[in-house]
């Protein structure tokens, strides 16, 4: 069976992905802290889609444990492991960030230090291999700094770089890197703050948009797909204008 592991796997996003790759057949590796924490929800993949799904226990930001995790999760040939899916992110306070450097150091290293970490293991190994596909969730926060988050999105914007890098280094050996840039999403992460609905994905949603997209190889792809067009103006905002603007 081909298994695909997904990093984050508690987060809604990661569920609804592992729901989609699930119900597609394939074997899944859901990777957390705490990882038992999920048994309920790979009890319920298993009733509904006859899965093969493990949790396995994972710190991203735990480096020197990176190597070690991803060798325990080599088996047989019968259990491959052909892609990896990280869902890792964590927004964090804006505010807090620029007066307690503790609290910027999180926002980065999770949402890029940790996760590139892990991925330099996994890409080692799928060019080894020449074969594999690694799709990293980034944000769409890292098209242009703004105000109101400019430290998460530094770090996205950090990550979509790694990832662009990533994906021009491994296209001769076969292995397909897709970059994903997601709007706002309908998450635990966004649960308290005000979104407008056209432009907010549900999981699920968003889960069937990033299934199909990496069957056909997409290099990147914006949740929704308007998002493409809406950083495209303000990427492109003159900067004596942008800085004076709040959006």
């Amino acid at each position: 069976m081909d298994y695909v592991l997904i990093v984050g796997a508690k987060s809604d996003t990661a569920k609804a992905l592992a729901r989609e790759y699930a119900q597609h057949g394939y074997g899944l590796y859901l990777a957390a802290r705490k990882s038992s924490e999920l048994n309920d929800f790979v009890s319920d993949l298993k009733i509904r889609y006859e899965a093969t799904a493990k949790c396995v226990d994972l710190d991203i930001l735990d480096y020197s444990s990176h190597a070690a995790f991803y060798d325990a999760l080599q088996g047989s040939e019968d259990e491959k492991l052909i892609g990896a899916i990280t869902a890792v992110g964590y927004l964090g306070d804006q505010g807090k960030a620029q007066d307690n450097y503790s609290e910027a150091e999180r926002i980065i290293n999770t949402n890029f230090t940790g996760v590139v970490s892990l991925l330099n293991i996994i890409a080692n190994d799928f060019e080894n291999r020449g074969s594999g596909f690694i799709v990293g969730l980034s944000s769409v926060a890292g098209d242009r700094g703004r105000k109101a988050n400019y430290i998460y999105g530094g770090a996205k914007a950090g990550f979509t770089a790694y990832l662009s890098g990533l994906r021009n280094r491994l296209v001769g050996s076969n292995v397909h890197v897709m970059t994903v840039k997601p709007g706002f999403m309908n998450t635990k992460m966004t649960e308290d703050m005000d979104l407008p609905s056209a432009l907010t994905a549900q999981p699920d949603e968003a889960a069937r948009q990033i299934y199909n997209a990496q069957q056909r190889k997409k290099n990147v792809v914006y949740v929704k797909w308007m998002w493409r067009w809406i950083m495209f103006i303000i990427k492109h905002i003159p900067e004596f204008m942008f800085k004076r603007m709040s959006i």
